[in-house]
């Protein structure tokens, strides 16, 4: 198998301290070779969008970690949001999409260190923070989206949010983008954040956005939150297009740990400050955003895997060959949430049985029959399965492969047309010392 055929691949420069460093790159699109730039400034990268990031005491147990998040637009804007399918829900969740009803929005309201759930006045805490934000900022409450991350079922005051809004209005500012980014983690150990630069209409766009998540990652659309912002002009339909169609092949192909959390959003808005004919239908500059969309949220999705808890490795499953676009994305999301697989990468142990296995339970539709993996990092890729048998090979040569930070796992069924990816981490003894004392 040729690891480079048929992906899209976007570069990333070399690992540091947890984090990526994104280089400045260009992409050359289809005949029209269009330009499309990593930026610096995330959430704030777009024109007219300032953020900012603040302590108020809502973690009773930290006094300096930043834990109430504001990102405002200087205009109303377009707005879409996807959310957990978690039946058990966050109460900012159910105040949100009463909000974005009318396709509209002008702020996020995040808070981290409580989620926000399973609280008897969870609702009513959710909608007065709307309205306190509202009294600061001079934006309409029912146009304010707002969001809670953090630990389940602990009780929620508004005493902290009327200490820190003040101050948190204050702080904002068009740089102010990784102060927010800071303040919506928990166990986060790195910061998320990526902008794009590209063209519509001979207009220069942007769009810029932050994520959160380390532990209970396993979005469908966990403690996941990702907000995104863009001066593009945008309708609310096709914003909303973009954005479901865009969590197909990027945030619901991560997993963490398999644990889909309650408080999962992932929100867009689209102020048109750039100046661009609105996209109200399908066509080229419909096509064009959404690619500079993937841009952010594929980056952003290996941030989050990388960062899972106590990980040390990132684990990128490609399937190829598979009877269409959905099998292979169940496919390879199956492999990358397998708990034998990921201790397997943890150990440095090329045990292509537990990625064979993975795929065998998965909900799709597949002859298991030819199966092709193959194992690679930068220092080389190398097959250990051929038609669904062992192929032979060096298993010290596989595991200083496996040794990297950054693992590829290619698998080919030999079936059909269908590809997708899909990120994970390995599985360490750091996660479960984590998540031992979570709340401590």
């Amino acid at each position: 198998m040729n690891p480079q055929a048929h992906y899209f691949c976007i570069h990333l420069g070399p690992f540091s301290g947890r984090g990526y460093k994104i280089q400045k790159i260009n992409i050359e699109d289809r005949k029209d070779k269009e330009k499309m730039n990593y930026i610096d400034g995330g959430v704030c990268a777009p024109a007219g969008f300032q953020a900012a990031g603040v302590h108020c005491g809502i973690r009773s147990k930290n006094t300096e970690k930043k834990d109430l998040a504001l990102i405002v637009s200087d205009r109303l804007c377009s707005a879409a949001a996807v959310y957990t399918t978690n039946k058990v829900k966050g109460a900012p969740i159910a105040v949100t999409k009463a909000h974005l009803e009318n396709g509209k929005a002008q702020a996020v309201i995040c808070n981290s260190g409580n989620a926000n759930t399973c609280a008897p006045n969870g609702r009513e805490i959710a909608e007065k923070t709307c309205q306190l934000t509202a009294e600061y900022t001079g934006i309409p409450a029912e146009d304010i989206i707002v969001c809670s991350t953090g630990v389940i079922g602990e009780p929620l005051s508004m005493e902290p949010f009327e200490r820190g809004m003040g101050p948190l209005v204050q702080a904002l500012s068009a740089d102010g983008g990784t102060m927010a980014a800071e303040a919506i983690m928990t166990t986060d150990t790195v910061s998320k954040e990526c902008a794009v630069e590209f063209e519509l209409g001979g207009k220069t766009c942007h769009i810029g956005a932050t994520a959160k998540g380390s532990g209970m990652i396993n979005p469908n659309m966990a403690t996941m939150l990702s907000f995104i912002a863009t001066d593009a002009a945008v309708s609310p339909e096709m914003l909303q297009k973009a954005l479901s169609e865009d969590i197909k092949d990027t945030y619901n192909q991560l997993s963490v740990d398999g644990d889909t959390s309650t408080n999962d959003t992932v929100a867009i808005m689209a102020n048109g400050a750039a100046g661009n004919k609105e996209i109200t239908e399908e066509g080229p500059e419909f096509e064009t955003f959404c690619r500079a969309l993937r841009m952010v949220t594929e980056v952003l999705t290996k941030k989050l895997a990388r960062d899972g808890e106590g990980a040390t490795k990132l684990i990128e499953c490609q399937v190829k060959g598979a009877p269409d676009t959905d099998a292979a994305r169940v496919l390879s999301k199956s492999v990358i949430s397998s708990d034998l697989f990921k201790s397997a990468m943890f150990g440095e142990d090329a045990n292509w049985g537990r990625v064979l296995c993975s795929l065998g339970y998965a909900r799709a539709d597949f002859d298991a029959s030819d199966i092709q993996v193959e194992m690679g990092s930068r220092k080389g890729v190398i097959k250990v399965c051929e038609h669904s048998a062992l192929y032979p090979h060096s298993e010290e040569e596989a595991a200083n492969i496996l040794a990297e930070e950054e693992i590829t796992i290619y698998v080919d069924l030999h079936q059909g047309k269908g590809e997708a990816k899909a990120w994970g981490c390995d599985l360490t003894y750091d996660y479960v010392k984590i998540n031992g004392d979570y709340r401590s």
